[in-house]
């Protein structure tokens, strides 16, 4: 029998549980928004998207752009049903019930919204659920109900594969804002402007904004040094593989506690699991665990005895084998490509890498790999004149310079996200951008749902535009005499007024 050092029962359990809940979360999260999203007469409708795929792609189609609306349509109804049954799954899930089959369902359904809403399921955050919900899959027990104490110890090669994509993803994280050559990242600059540049800050975020440039920078060091070199003890014997985790586990608190980043750090924490084994935990949860006798139903046990005895052990051990070699080659040729490496790959790596890109379970990562110095904000305004102009509010993102930024996570409102990548670039080249002037001006009350305020509450209005500003954190001098958290300026026209022919 395995001791506790060596067996991770516990965590095995927790990370499947764990992620039911992140899974929870994340289709409770979309189903109040997703109508306004891509609901019929939402920003971005899937059913049309869908439509004009069926009418210029052929068979191919069905691997291309993966979903099971391609069956049962995508309306509003479908689309908000969708949501609440992959939440109903995640808690079953995360109660005990059917983890492998719930998990395998959740991840179906999470692919199958991610792909017909396009932009605003496109988040770092969502490819790595669906990465870590496939591979979650090696990890999750068989049976209808897997209480606590019948927890079976995960295949070794499992746990390898769920390390290997917490080290993937957080040792790019520090890679690519070197490789960007952005100097606010290599002179520890970085944190100088993070706080308030975030896409959507905290209240907490203006205070650590308010902090010394030697502060930040010890913490901008201090984070290089998490993100480049803990990575590496994921791998390494007992103790330091655990002083790894309760540094990648800190960093993602201290996020969490000064952003809004979705159920990101939720689910990095949750990765972190499988990093601690079975001593680590109390005792008393110990003591829940029976012996880890194959809790799987009779049949199940017949039907292994039956396929153990047509493949023999080396025949599964190899087919094992060369599968794990396949999941650690994929991502790893995405990771060195996002890295800019030029690595000779064998052709049949690279050919299954983008052949399997629809299903998103390989994936590279790395956030905010080029810091943004500023804080351009869009500001979106109606108007029946053409001369008086009222502005929209958005429930989260920066607009009234009195209203104190808010913390929202895990929830993303993914239309205040958009509005940040929005001020980034020009609108020309955000198509649902223009698509969500349109609604405003035609007045979809899925849309305006997703603000917090409409400036015409009794009928659109006649031109709508948009225009950028610039948004920066107030000091405490100033915020104690005004009470404003944020100052602004008018930059310059991000949108020019638009109307709809009548």
């Amino acid at each position: 029998m395995p001791t506790p050092s060596s067996s991770f029962r516990v965590a095995g359990a927790l990370f499947v549980r764990a992620l039911g809940v992140i899974y929870l979360i994340a289709f409770a999260s979309l189903a109040v928004q997703v109508i306004g999203l891509a609901g019929r007469n939402g920003i971005l409708p899937a059913g049309a998207f869908l439509d004009a795929v069926r009418a210029q792609v052929g068979p191919e189609r069905y691997w291309d752009v993966p979903t099971l609306f391609w069956w049962t349509g995508a309306g509003d109804g479908m689309l908000r049903g969708a949501c609440w049954a992959g939440a109903a799954i995640g808690a079953a899930v995360a109660a005990g019930f059917v983890p492998r089959i719930g998990l395998a369902l959740a991840w179906l359904l999470y692919l199958s919204l991610a792909t017909v809403c396009r932009t605003f399921l496109n988040f770092q955050w969502d490819a790595l659920l669906l990465e870590a919900g496939f591979l979650a899959l090696f990890l999750a027990p068989g049976g209808l109900w897997r209480p606590l104490a019948a927890a079976p110890d995960p295949p070794r090669w499992a746990l390898f594969l769920v390390r290997f994509l917490l080290f993937r993803l957080m040792f790019s994280s520090g890679v690519v804002k070197l490789a960007s050559g952005d100097p606010v990242w290599s002179e520890l600059r970085a944190l100088d402007v993070h706080y308030m540049t975030q896409p959507i800050p905290t209240w907490t975020a203006w205070y650590a904004h308010q902090l010394p440039h030697l502060w930040q920078a010890m913490s901008t060091a201090i984070m290089f040094i998490i993100e480049l070199v803990a990575p590496w003890f994921i791998f390494a014997p007992r103790r330091l593989r655990l002083a790894a985790g309760v540094a990648l586990a800190v960093l993602q608190i201290l996020i969490a506690a000064t952003g809004n980043y979705a159920f990101f750090n939720l689910l990095t924490l949750t990765l972190c699991l499988p990093l601690v084994d079975d001593a680590v935990w109390p005792a008393r949860l110990r003591g829940r665990l029976g012996a880890p006798a194959d809790p799987e139903p009779a049949a199940s046990v017949a039907a292994a005895a039956a396929m153990a005895a047509a493949w023999p052990a080396r025949v599964r051990r190899i087919a094992v084998a060369m599968a794990v070699t396949l999941l650690v080659a994929l991502p790893t040729a995405a990771m060195t490509a996002r890295w800019r490496l030029a690595l000779p790959w064998p052709s049949i790596v690279t050919n299954l890498a983008e052949a399997l890109q629809p299903l998103r379970i390989v994936n590279a990562y790395g956030l905010f790999a080029v810091m943004t110095p500023s804080r351009p904000e869009i500001i979106v305004e109606g108007s029946d004149d053409g001369s008086t102009w009222q502005a929209y509010e958005f429930r989260w993102k920066p607009g009234d310079v009195n209203r104190a930024p808010a913390f929202v996570a895990p929830h993303q409102p993914r239309l205040d996200w958009q509005m940040w990548f929005a001020a980034l670039s020009d609108s020309r080249r955000q198509p649902w951008f223009q698509n969500f002037l349109v609604r405003l001006l035609q007045g979809s009350p899925e849309v305006l749902a997703l603000l917090e305020r409409n400036p015409f509450p009794d009928r659109p209005p006649r031109h709508v535009r948009a225009v950028l500003h610039d948004y920066r954190f107030t000091d405490l001098a100033t915020r104690r005499a005004t009470g404003a958290w944020w100052s602004r300026e008018a930059l310059r026209l991000y949108a020019p007024p638009a109307s709809l022919p009548r």
